[in-house]
């Protein structure tokens, strides 16, 4: 991220944050995000933020096993319901 777009990305933070991405979980953007956002707007969060990426592991050429490897959409409710309570 850039210092001008992590300023405004910054910013506009209120209480929660919940990062998904369908990349690996070491050294993705979600990864660098993640980190600024604690560093810099921890302040600003009141939980955690959360990070939801694939598995890591080597992405597979199989349909069925494609689908369990990227982010699945039960993952980030049971991450929203989480923060909620």
């Amino acid at each position: 991220m850039r210092r001008r777009n992590r300023k405004v990305f910054i910013r506009n933070i209120f209480q929660h944050l919940v990062c998904l991405e369908e990349a690996w979980p070491l050294g993705s953007i979600a990864t660098e995000i993640t980190y600024k956002v604690q560093s810099e707007a921890f302040d600003y969060l009141d939980a955690p933020v959360k990070r939801i990426t694939t598995t890591d592991t080597p992405a597979p050429y199989s349909p069925t096993l494609l689908k369990e490897f990227l982010p699945q959409v039960e993952e980030v409710l049971s991450c929203e319901i989480s923060d909620v309570r």
